[in-house]
């Protein structure tokens, strides 16, 4: 680790810090329906986008019509994008004359795109074409991310309102957070890559000449608009097979700086919103700061690991001065792909600029472990601030049991019901991460598609499942995924992380707005100090990572034990 490392790292962190609360505050402002800067630009289109779908703005839906309004819209999406891919042939822009995908394969790429997962079974470049990458992927890029969008700000108008059955409109929420945040955000993204080397084009490849003489067919594609929002919508999904690895997807350390800062920015910025409108920008803060607490140290972590170096590559005469840079790239260094590597899988993004299947076994275990926490630090666009919310008020509930009282959490008492749901939506990662794992590990097809023996192939199918059941879409690069039963059962998984998740979060949410907004009392417990924040980083550390220990320690630890002691597979 050198100095130069944790200087870039501190500043991407500063610059995150600072554009938290003017993002977070325009978002609250968008989502109350309140001008912006952009609202003379935007308005217009926006009422003119609910005259056509007969939407009246003022009309707001039960956490029951709210929560169906968008599954209806998601069952919408798969069918479409799933249609796109099997159509693909016969549709337009297919340049590289494509056809059309198999069944499965787009089964599982429909669900995780709509999911806002972006696994990917399947290397893009050559697979899709520039229509299905554009109008299938591109598209679902935007709509998973301002879905997240809205099932969060739905939660927190439940804790913020009192005595009320209504949570706001999704169709409202999902167009506000479409047209005045990800759009706009994403346009001016999209060009800063195009600066930066970003191919923009709809050209199929480019033909270059080698250094040693031959010709070399190089993909091209609308690279840079799929990039921005793949970034900013916390989606992951790559335009090229090696993701963010490839020179085209981030050609500089400029263009992997803006990657970081734009997958952060969005996520943070919105928990500052929930403080904005709940009416407590400390608690906002306070979120923030059992992220930080979690996630720096992740980071710090995962740089030691692999500025260490591999003790078995050494042995094989591998200078190890510049650590462990086996699936990494030059250009990033240690530092950076070690904060990339953090950031994607604290966040649900699954975007990549090394590959995590040839990290160290203590610096792969990170990234799992990160997802395995419930992917809230901070999370997915949206999803990551409810799953944070659903933390907070687990701690609270903890808190209150330690002192015989009711808990509260904003003045919301904290009751049997709440904590029934909460638990829940808890249980369903370690349900469909550990249930399919531990089948997957026992049948003989799904072995066979593990690229490495040993407690590095346990770890190859941990992490496709724990990635799909968390959303998040990154991989163990050994695992041939690309077959009937992980295509199927990843899908399966993908599903459940997201949708049966979410249902008793908004049950939650439904119950919460229901209640009285009581005024602090002398006998409340503060939920914006730093007592709360340690609290709510134990509960997130013991519930959310304590159940994947066992897996955990026959994978990636017992790896880097291995390691250590010069042991191969």
């Amino acid at each position: 680790m050198t100095i130069l490392g944790w200087l870039q790292i501190g500043l991407l962190f500063l610059a995150v810090l600072i554009a938290i609360k003017p993002l977070g505050l325009y978002m609250a402002k968008v989502f109350a329906g309140d001008p912006t800067l952009l609202s003379p630009v935007l308005r217009p289109c926006e009422q003119a986008l609910y005259r056509m779908s007969g939407i009246r703005a003022d009309k707001e839906q039960t956490w029951l019509g709210y929560t169906l309004s968008m599954l209806v819209f998601s069952l919408c999406g798969f069918l479409g994008l799933y249609a796109i891919l099997r159509l693909q042939a016969y549709l337009p822009l297919n340049p590289q004359g494509f056809v059309g995908v198999a069944p499965d394969l787009s089964f599982n790429t429909a669900v995780s795109f709509v999911t806002n997962t972006n696994w990917q079974n399947y290397a893009g470049e050559t697979t899709l074409s520039h229509f299905s990458q554009m109008a299938g992927l591109t598209v679902q890029n935007f709509l998973s991310a301002a879905t997240g969008m809205a099932m969060a700000i739905a939660f927190t108008r439940a804790l913020a309102r009192s005595k009320v059955s209504t949570l706001g409109h999704f169709w409202v929420d999902l167009t506000r957070a479409t047209l005045y945040v990800l759009l706009p955000i994403a346009c001016i993204t999209a060009i800063a890559f195009v600066a930066m080397g970003l191919p923009q084009t709809l050209e199929a490849a480019v033909s270059a000449t080698t250094l040693e003489g031959p010709q070399q067919v190089i993909s091209l594609g609308p690279v840079a608009s799929q990039e921005a929002i793949k970034q900013l919508g916390t989606n992951g999904g790559g335009f090229f097979n090696a993701n963010a690895a490839h020179p085209f997807e981030n050609p500089t350390a400029w263009s992997n700086y803006l990657n970081i800062f734009a997958m952060l920015s969005l996520s943070a910025g919105l928990v500052f919103t929930f403080g904005e409108m709940v009416g407590n920008r400390r608690q906002g803060w306070a979120l923030i700061a059992a992220i930080a607490l979690l996630l720096i140290p992740a980071v710090a972590v995962t740089y030691h690991a692999e500025a260490q170096g591999n003790t078995i590559l050494t042995a094989l005469g591998v200078d190890p001065a510049l650590g462990n840079m086996e699936g990494k790239e030059l250009r990033f260094g240690q530092a950076m792909t070690a904060l990339y590597a953090a950031v994607t899988t604290g966040l649900s993004d699954g975007g990549v600029n090394g590959m995590h299947g040839s990290f160290t076994g203590l610096g792969g275990l990170v990234p799992m472990f990160l997802i395995q926490l419930g992917e809230v630090l901070p999370g997915g666009v949206g999803s990551g601030l409810y799953g944070l919310l659903v933390f907070a008020l687990l701690s609270v509930f903890v808190a209150g049991l330690m002192v015989g009282r009711t808990p509260e959490f904003l003045g919301k008492k904290i009751e049997g019901r709440e904590m029934t749901f909460a638990m829940l939506a808890i249980l369903i990662l370690p349900l469909a991460i550990l249930g399919f794992t531990a089948v997957s590990a026992l049948l003989p097809i799904a072995v066979s598609s593990i690229g490495t023996a040993g407690p590095h192939g346990l770890s190859e199918i941990l992490y496709a499942f724990t990635s799909a059941a968390g959303n998040n879409g990154s991989a163990f690069g050994g695992l041939s995924g690309n077959t009937l039963w992980y295509n199927s059962t990843l899908g399966i998984a993908m599903l459940l992380g997201r949708f049966a998740y979410v249902i008793p979060v908004m049950a939650i949410a439904g119950s919460l707005a229901a209640k009285v907004r009581a005024p602090a009392s002398a006998g409340t417990f503060p939920t914006d100090g730093p007592l709360f924040v340690g609290l709510l980083v134990g509960i997130i550390l013991i519930l959310g990572g304590l159940q994947f220990f066992p897996a955990l320690a026959l994978g990636p630890i017992a790896e880097h034990f291995a390691m250590l002691a010069g042991q191969t597979f």
